[in-house]
C-alpha cells in the first residue's frame, strides 16, 4: 500500500482508503465481522460512501487489532473508574510518532522551534494516555530544557509563562485546567505579561469539574484570560492516531491522511450535505493495524475542506474531549 504520509491528492486518498478497507477487512477480525453482519460485499465497496464505519463503542469491549500482530502497548480513554473505558492497541509506535510530528508541522510549525508546557492534570494522573504520549513526543523533539508538565501548581506555571514571554511557547491544556489557572490568576490579582509568542492549545474536557459550556463560550473566556485573539484547539481521541487542529474559531483542519464525514444521526448510511449538522465519521489512515473508519458520537458539520465540532449526540457517554452544546 502507498505510504499514507505521501498522500497529496484526493485520488491518492481514495485509493489509499479502498486499499486500507480491504486490508482491514481481511486482517482485523472484529471489523470483518461487523462488515459481514451488515451484509456488505467488500467487492462492491468502490467509493468512500460505501465503506462501513465501525461504531467507536466497539473499542470498549473488543480488541481492534490486526490478527497477525501481538502488542502490549495500548492507549486507554479517560473517564471514571466506574466507566467501561476504550482501549486502542498500538502495533507500530513509529506511525503514531510520524503522524504527531507531521500534523503539528503542517498546521503550527516544527516542534524543534517551541518550548512545550502541559497543563493536563487529569491525563497525567492516569496511565496509557495517548495525549500524554503525544505531548511527551513533541517535548522530546523540541529538546528544550524549559519543557514540562504542571498539575495544580498554578503559581509555578504563572511565573514560568511570564519568564518565557519572549520565547515561542506552546501551552497544551485541558479545558477545565486552563479555566482553573485563569481563576487562580484572577483570585490572586496576578497579571499575565504574555506576548504573541505564546500559543494556547486547548484539548477539550471538563470532566465534570466545571459547568458545561459551548466551545465558543470556552474560547471567548480563554481569549480574554490569555489576552489573545486566537485560542488553538486539538481534536483527537484514544481510538485515533492522528490529530486535527483548529487555529481559532473552532474550525478544524485535517492532515492529508485524515478526513471527516458527517452522517445523518438517525441513518448512519446517509451523509449530510456541507453545512448541515450530523454525527462525525472519521477516516484515519494512520490506524492501519486497527480500524481506519470510525463512527464517533460527536456532532459536527463540514465547512469546505474544514469542519466544526459542535458537541455530543444525546444519551452518549460524556468523553474527555467533549463539550456539550447548550
Amino acid at each position: 500500500m502507498k505510504n499514507i504520509f505521501d498522500i497529496k491528492t484526493e485520488e491518492d486518498f481514495l485509493t489509499a482508503c479502498l486499499e486500507t478497507f480491504r486490508f482491514q477487512y481481511e486482517n482485523v477480525e472484529i471489523y470483518r465481522k461487523f462488515v459481514d453482519y451488515l451484509k456488505i460485499d467488500p467487492q462492491n465497496v468502490d467509493e468512500l460512501a460505501k465503506i462501513p464505519f465501525l461504531p467507536i463503542e466497539m473499542f470498549k469491549n473488543h480488541q481492534i487489532l490486526n490478527k497477525n500482530i501481538s502488542t502490549e502497548l495500548y492507549f486507554q480513554s479517560s473517564g471514571t473508574t466506574q466507566m467501561n473505558l476504550s482501549k486502542h492497541f498500538i502495533a507500530d509506535q513509529n506511525i503514531y510518532q510520524e503522524s504527531i510530528y507531521k500534523s503539528f508541522d503542517q498546521f503550527i510549525g516544527k516542534p524543534e522551534d517551541f518550548i512545550f508546557l502541559g497543563l493536563l492534570p487529569s491525563y497525567l494522573e492516569k496511565q496509557n494516555s495517548s495525549l500524554i504520549y503525544m505531548v511527551d513526543y513533541l517535548m522530546k523533539k523540541s529538546g528544550k530544557t524549559e519543557n514540562g508538565y504542571f498539575l495544580y501548581n498554578h503559581e509555578d506555571l504563572f511565573k514560568l509563562l511570564n519568564d518565557l514571554k519572549y520565547k515561542k511557547v506552546i501551552l497544551f491544556g485541558v479545558s477545565f485546567a486552563l479555566l482553573d489557572f485563569l481563576d487562580y490568576c484572577t483570585s490572586n490579582s496576578q497579571t499575565l505579561k504574555l506576548s504573541d509568542t505564546l500559543t494556547v492549545i486547548e484539548t477539550g474536557g471538563m470532566k465534570g469539574r466545571k459547568e458545561e459550556m459551548t466551545k465558543d463560550e470556552l474560547l471567548k473566556i480563554l481569549q480574554e484570560g490569555f489576552k489573545t485573539d486566537k485560542i488553538y484547539s486539538e481534536y483527537s481521541m484514544t481510538e485515533l492516531l492522528s490529530q486535527a487542529y483548529s487555529l481559532g474559531e473552532n474550525i478544524y483542519q485535517c492532515p492529508n491522511w485524515m478526513r471527516i464525514l458527517v452522517r445523518n444521526a438517525e441513518d448512519p448510511f446517509n451523509y449530510e450535505k456541507e453545512g448541515r449538522t450530523g454525527a462525525i465519521n472519521i477516516i484515519d489512515l494512520a490506524n492501519i493495524h486497527s480500524c481506519s473508519f470510525i463512527a464517533t458520537q460527536d456532532l459536527g458539520k463540514i465547512m469546505g475542506d474544514k469542519f466544526q465540532v459542535l458537541g455530543r449526540i444525546d444519551h452518549s457517554d460524556i468523553r474527555g474531549c467533549s463539550l456539550l452544546v447548550s
